[in-house]
């Protein structure tokens, strides 16, 4: 793949999806149906796909494209692909909390190597440079001209003192059991992919994820927090997590800063 060529396209639909994205959010009420595993799915969620969809298949022809409302037609696994939730949070989205994303990765050999997260109503963009580095990028978002950008990396977390970032909408007990275990100075809740950005700027320590999530749910968050220094393993046996799996499903995980004393 030829990064240079790759980031400039995924930054550009990124930020096109946020604009019909938030053209429908900032309308009328819309509908919103259940999709066949009961998640919620509305307009913004499928025009947002579209656009996506059509802009990677017309730059990048030869790669495969893995997108989470066309997941039905990609029975098997591959591990070498673009991966897209082009509305990650829908449940956010639909209350109109804002915490919701626009996610691209491109995933090699298992492991996301580069990726963009785009939250349109919290005005944030972040995205790994053709380098592997990751970037926070400031300004008005030039749809072809990438304004000021800022490097980002994981804090030196102090495990006397952990920052933790969990989900808003699926927090559960486990997850809150687990994270008891460490020695917290404060919490978060956020929606998306946020989470992960959250690591990776060093706004949070850790984020583990004790619940159901889907490989397009992660995998450009992912590739941010790793091309800031972070690490992401499964919740089990702390292995490196991976991407192209059967069925696209995740294991449970954990998303940190290194030198988070991770508990077994």
């Amino acid at each position: 793949m030829d990064f240079e060529r790759l980031i400039p396209v995924i930054r550009r639909l990124a930020l096109e999806a946020g604009d019909r994205i938030m053209a429908i959010y900032d309308g009328p009420d819309f509908d919103v149906r259940a999709k066949s595993d009961e998640s919620p799915v509305t307009a913004a969620d499928e025009a947002a796909d579209a656009l996506i969809s059509e802009g990677l298949a017309e730059a990048f022809p030869q790669v495969a494209l893995v997108t989470e409302e066309q997941a039905a037609s990609h029975g098997q696994e591959v591990a070498t692909f673009l991966i897209v939730d082009p509305l990650d949070g829908t449940k956010e989205f639909v209350q109109r909390r804002g915490d919701f994303t626009v996610n691209i990765a491109y995933v090699e050999a298992g492991v996301p190597l580069r990726g963009v997260v785009y939250a349109p109503a919290k005005g944030r963009l972040f995205y790994t440079l053709p380098d592997g580095r990751s970037v926070e990028e400031k300004g008005s978002f030039d749809k072809d001209h990438a304004g000021e950008v800022v490097p980002i990396t994981v804090s030196v977390p102090d495990n006397r003192a952990l920052m933790v970032v969990a989900s808003k909408s699926h927090r559960d007990q486990a997850t809150d059991d687990y994270i008891a275990q460490y020695g917290v100075q404060d919490m978060t809740s956020a929606g998306s992919s946020l989470k992960f950005c959250l690591v990776a700027t060093g706004e949070a320590d850790l984020y583990p994820r004790l619940g159901r999530t889907m490989e397009w749910d992660t995998a450009a968050g992912d590739a941010v927090l790793r091309g800031a220094g972070g690490e992401m393993v499964r919740f089990d046996d702390h292995q490196p997590f991976t991407y192209g799996k059967p069925g696209f499903a995740n294991p449970f995980f954990i998303a940190y800063a290194p030198g988070v004393l991770l508990v077994k």
